[in-house]
């Protein structure tokens, strides 16, 4: 395979081709670069040098000095890579906290000095300015390298993390930019080689003497063994040189730090509820890809290490023990962690070994208890892409159905991606040439379809995904152009399979359609795929189609402003008038207008929400020019026409994943440019199936999930998300269709048929009702009476369940029917007992409809106010009909001005007494008859709710303790009539002596008769010994006794006191009878005797009354 295309930036790292050539331009122009030096580069890449050492017996001195040289890297970005979470930024927008930055600032100001380089390992001294007060900073830096990589790092810094710190970042590329200022000297063996023996033990004792503090007790244990003639060292021949560079056995891979990596991830993932935590795992993932795209061998090392922390995770276990489902945030890692394995298994260059060890790792990782499975219905062995699909080969069943009892994990893809290869010489041919045809080898494939009738490739015989995987594989591994070849090929492919899926269609429109339903056609839906099939094709179109200028950044996920990405049409080779750009939204479309059915499980499922706002969001960045519109039309009419394999066909599945976020974008972006084909898009996506098989149009659902989980299929847990959603395209139609009374109606007509939850009807009703009367612009009559029909729609839903919300609805109500005109509002008047319960149109309706403010906003003439208000009353009297307990009081209060109404309200007030209107209301209605100045109906009702009360002897506290005062208060100012006849219905009401002593006490300090409407005032107070207060006397001194008896019955110490004071009052209300001291002392005498085993409460009994 030919080797990745060079990456285009600008103002980052140089790359090798770069750094060569300025080396090249530097020996001066135009002349050739010496064959020494081009040999030399050749071998530093791939010859361990103790293979060139092996392979000539004697390698000359300025040979050895060339490979040597070329043996460091020669190319930044490599250095960049290992130095920061990303690319480098352009110019100007360098973050300080990126070594790489940091590094490339302190070469830039002078820092680096003393480098030397002494065979394959490169030192010198990095000075670093302190803060404010602090001295200045030296570090000492070491690289050892070999094959243009560094496999080994030491500062003095210590540092502590993933990547190189600044200092060896710095010393890296000052030798890359450099080069030729360095001091190279030979590996130091080949230098101790030229020594005779006098000069060697000088050297060893001036090295001994320069560091005898560290290298002494070394120097003497090395002396020793050597010394022994029988020592391991002494059998070795040779000896070790880490100069020399690597042997030919050694691995050839970047320096990484094992540890830290286990270390840093460990430590994310116990912070795992923390947004930082998952991004930065995030970019170690795209450090991954990163490195896969360089083709290093430490993006597989380094995803190893991150998978066995993430299995380490504490929280899987525990997770597994309680039988809950992780975080979403730690889900989106694990999917992301297995779609690189993926990536990594289907490496197009890995050696057959290396695949083996993967497999074998994932092998033992999949076996373990703690590893998350994969959730979803997604079928591992799912219908390979043919060209023919018919509508009733896709019922549920097969091996979907065997999938599904067995266990997969996120690492089963990864292990079936190692059973594939790409060995197959028509796939080889796809990847190869952009021109590929039929004329050049014939039909490779045999019986398998290998071109469309076009002569365009095609790529038939695997699951749509995994041939996705593919591509996203060679993206991820640096074969950009291959990628786009076999993208390519797949569109050609679903260009094909749609042909004949429609032509199938059309042979059996009929019968689907008087069926009025489907089975799924698609056993596994593309978006929210475990492999994310439709992203992998349209980021690698689209990544094509970025211009030049665009480059990623260190931290791509930073920033709050992010840039508008750019993009250009780039022609497809071998397909005239093609473009990638367009390619990438007929692909988005297609798998965003797929009908297929909705994945089980919570997380399954908003994934698949995730994945359709992240594909819709590409789109969205796409700025369509007339070409794309022309793609947009035609994939929409498509997608109209697709029956049951489209989401928009005029059938459905009932589980099929609903259309309306897709179709909100198609209406956004086909509305300036054919506004019929928007609306019959938006208008064929309103349905929701799951929902219009079990509540008919225009019922409400009270429990969505109750009623999906009551029958055989999955749950639908992000029901509510969905029913957002299509309430948001309706509104997006209301809104456009602003003024079109035509659209205006149709898309009322889908709301009735399609949106079943109340609350959200409402909430298009208020959004309608905003937009149809904005402020100081006349109003949209039409939209309003849509809004006010969608209002009264939800009022007939919620009348019987009554939510918490109906006031405020029931309130907007008026307010919308105020905003169209009197007529509305009378009609809803009019009409009240189907839209309101009586409570909420006599307090709510008929007030809010006839206050001032209303009255002014409508603009009635005399006439036209007299009728709103006739309607108004004709409403409340209706009510309180029906409720008189609730609503009587307010027919009243909004009659008041219409005598005759008044009068009938009053009527049924006393009817309703009759018929057990309670006390309470009867008292309520009373006080409002005093309040209004008719003393004499409040007298009336008053003794109607006496005739309901009663109050027990220890009811001293009874609610309706202060409505009997006032009921007495008002008989007493009314004269002795009124208070001789509410005499015996107090004394038969009332059996609590402290409340009757009380009204006897109050009645006996003025004389009755008071105010206009009472009798002239007698000439003194009544006494309580004569008519009419003399029967209550005797009631009330006939409470006192039987209450005493009853508190004696079963009184307790700790009361005795209590019981003292009351007998205090009852010799009150004694002594205001005649003989009262007499009763009260034969009361007492009674008392001792009856209860004379109470020793003590007698004694006190005596103490105090004697």
């Amino acid at each position: 395979m030919d080797p990745p295309a060079a990456k285009r930036s600008r103002g980052g790292p140089a790359g090798p081709e770069e750094r060569d050539a300025r080396a090249g331009a530097a020996r001066g122009r135009g002349r050739p670069e010496a064959l020494l030096d081009l040999s030399a580069k050749r071998v530093a890449e791939s010859w361990a040098f103790e293979q060139v050492e092996e392979r000539l017996s004697r390698v000359p001195e300025p040979v050895q000095k060339r490979i040597v040289f070329w043996s460091f890297p020669r190319s930044e970005r490599e250095i960049c890579m290992y130095s920061s979470l990303g690319y480098q930024p352009l110019e100007g927008e360098h973050d300080a906290r990126v070594p790489f930055t940091r590094g490339l600032h302190l070469l830039q100001s002078g820092a680096v000095d003393r480098v030397l380089q002494v065979g394959f390992h490169l030192s010198g001294n990095v000075r670093e300015p302190g803060g404010p007060g602090e001295p200045e900073r030296l570090y000492h830096i070491s690289i050892s390298f070999d094959r243009c990589k560094i496999t080994s790092v030491s500062c003095g810094c210590d540092n502590r993390d993933l990547f190189y710190c600044a200092h060896v970042v710095a010393l890296s590329l000052y030798r890359i930019r450099h080069a030729r200022q360095v001091e190279l000297r030979l590996p130091i063996s080949e230098t101790l080689s030229q020594m005779n023996r006098d000069q060697l033990q000088k050297f060893v004792q001036y090295l001994i003497s320069a560091h005898h503090t560290e290298v002494l007790p070394t120097a003497q244990r090395l002396a020793d063994e050597i010394l022994l003639l029988g020592s391991e060292i002494n059998l070795v021949h040779g000896a070790p040189d880490p100069t020399a560079g690597a042997g030919i056995e050694d691995a050839n891979c970047w320096h990484l730090d094992e540890e830290q990596i286990q270390e840093q991830v460990k430590q994310l993932l116990s912070n795992g509820g923390y947004y930082g935590a998952s991004q930065q795992l995030r970019s170690m993932f795209s450090k991954v890809r990163e490195m896969l795209r360089m083709q290093d061998s430490n993006g597989a090392r380094m995803l190893i290490l991150m998978t066995e922390q993430f299995l380490q995770d504490p929280r899987l276990a525990l997770w597994r023990q309680q039988g809950a489902g992780m975080t979403d945030k730690c889900r989106q890692l694990w999917d992301e962690l297995g779609a690189l394995w993926v990536c990594v298994v289907l490496s197009p260059h890995c050696k057959p070994e290396e695949r083996a060890s993967w497999l074998q790792l994932l092998c033992k990782w999949d076996k373990l208890e703690v590893c998350p499975l994969e959730e979803g219905n997604y079928a591992f062995d799912g219908p390979s892409l043919q060209p023919t699909a018919a509508p009733s080969s896709g019922r549920r069943g097969g091996p979907e159905v065997e999938a599904a009892g067995s266990r997969h994990t996120v690492f089963s893809r990864a292990l079936q991606a190692g059973e594939l290869h790409w060995n197959d010489a028509h796939l080889q041919r796809i990847l190869a040439s952009d021109s590929y045809g039929p004329s050049l080898k014939g039909n490779v494939g045999g019986d398998k379809l290998t071109f469309d009738s076009q002569g365009r490739p095609l790529w038939l015989g695997e699951p749509f995904p995994t041939a996705c995987a593919r591509v996203d594989t060679l993206r991820a591994h640096g074969y950009p152009r291959q990628a786009l070849r076999l993208a390519g090929a797949m569109v050609n492919t679903l260009r094909l399979q749609r042909r004949h899926q429609l032509e199938s269609y059309k042979q059996q429109k009929k019968e689907l359609l008087q069926k009025g339903s489907t089975c799924i056609t698609n056993t596994e839906g593309w978006v929210g795929h475990p492999l994310d099939p439709i992203g992998c094709l349209c980021r690698a179109f689209l990544e094509a189609c970025r211009l030049e200028e665009e480059t990623l950044s260190l931290y791509p996920d930073e920033g709050s402003e992010k840039r508008k990405v750019a993009y250009q049409h780039v022609p497809v080779p071998g397909s005239p008038g093609e473009s990638y750009f367009a390619m990438a939204l007929e692909v988005a479309l297609l798998g965003l207008g797929q009908q297929r059915a909705l994945p089980e499980g919570l997380y399954a499922q908003d994934k698949v929400v995730r994945n359709e706002e992240q594909l819709l969001a590409l789109l969205e960045e796409v700025e369509l020019d007339e070409r794309l519109v022309q793609v947009l039309r035609k994939q929409a009419g498509l997608l109209l026409e697709g029956g049951p394999f489209s989401g928009f066909g005029e059938v459905l599945f009932r589980e099929s994943v609903p259309m309306h976020t897709c179709a909100r974008y198609l209406f956004t972006a086909l509305l300036p440019h054919d506004p019929d084909l928007a609306y019959r898009v938006a208008l064929r996506a309103m349905r929701l199936p799951v929902l219009e098989s079990t509540f008919p149009a225009g019922e409400p659902h009270p429990n969505p999930l109750e009623s999906i989980m009551s029958n055989r299929f999955p749950r639908w847990f992000i029901l509510g998300h969905l029913e957002t959603r299509q309430c948001e395209l309706a509104s997006a139609m209301l809104t456009a269709a602003k003024g079109d009374p035509k659209w205006l109606h149709t898309v009322l007509g889908s709301v009735q048929q399609n949106i079943h939850s109340p609350a959200l009807l409402f909430k298009l009703a208020q959004d309608a009702c905003k937009t149809a009367a904005p402020a100081s612009v006349p109003p949209d009559t039409t939209l309003l009476g849509i809004a006010l029909e969608l209002g009264l729609q939800v009022m007939r839903m919620t009348l019987n369940t009554m939510t918490w919300r109906r006031r405020e609805m029931v309130r907007w109500l008026v307010t919308c029917a105020t905003e169209i005109g009197p007529q509305a509002l009378m009609n809803i008047m009019q009409n009240w007992y189907s839209l309101f319960t009586p409570v909420e149109a006599a307090t709510i309706v008929a007030v809010t409809g006839t206050t001032h403010a209303t009255l002014l906003r409508l603009q009635l003439d005399g006439p036209q106010r007299e009728e709103l208000w006739a309607c108004a009353r004709t409403l409340a009297l209706q009510c309180a009909m029906k409720d008189p307990q609730n609503c009587a009081l307010p027919a009243l209060t909004l009659c008041e001005k219409n005598q005759a109404a008044f009068e009938a309200a009053y009527q049924i007030v006393l009817d309703a007494a009759a018929g057990g209107l309670g006390h309470t209301h009867l008292f309520t209605v009373a006080r409002y008859m005093e309040h209004r100045g008719l003393p004499l109906r409040a007298y009336k009702l008053a003794t109607l709710a006496l005739a309901q009360l009663s109050i027990a002897f220890n009811q001293d506290s009874h609610p309706a303790v202060n409505d009997v005062l006032w009921a007495c208060s008002l008989s007493h100012s009314l004269g002795r009539q009124e208070l001789s006849a509410i005499v015996p219905l107090i004394i038969r009401s009332v059996h609590c002596a402290p409340m009757l002593s009380d009204i006897l006490r109050r009645w006996t300090l003025s004389a009755p008769g008071l105010g206009p409407l009472g009798a002239r005032r007698a000439a003194k107070p009544l006494g309580a010994d004569r008519a009419p207060l003399c029967q209550l006397l005797e009631a009330a001194v006939a409470a006192y006794i039987t209450t005493s008896h009853s508190r004696l019955t079963h009184i307790s110490p700790r009361h005795y006191g209590d019981f003292i004071e009351f007998l205090g009052k009852a010799r009150e209300t004694f002594l205001l009878a005649p003989d009262g001291h007499l009763q009260f002392s034969q009361f007492l005498e009674n008392l001792k005797q009856t209860y004379k085993g109470k020793k003590k409460l007698m004694l006190l009994v005596r103490e105090r009354f004697g």
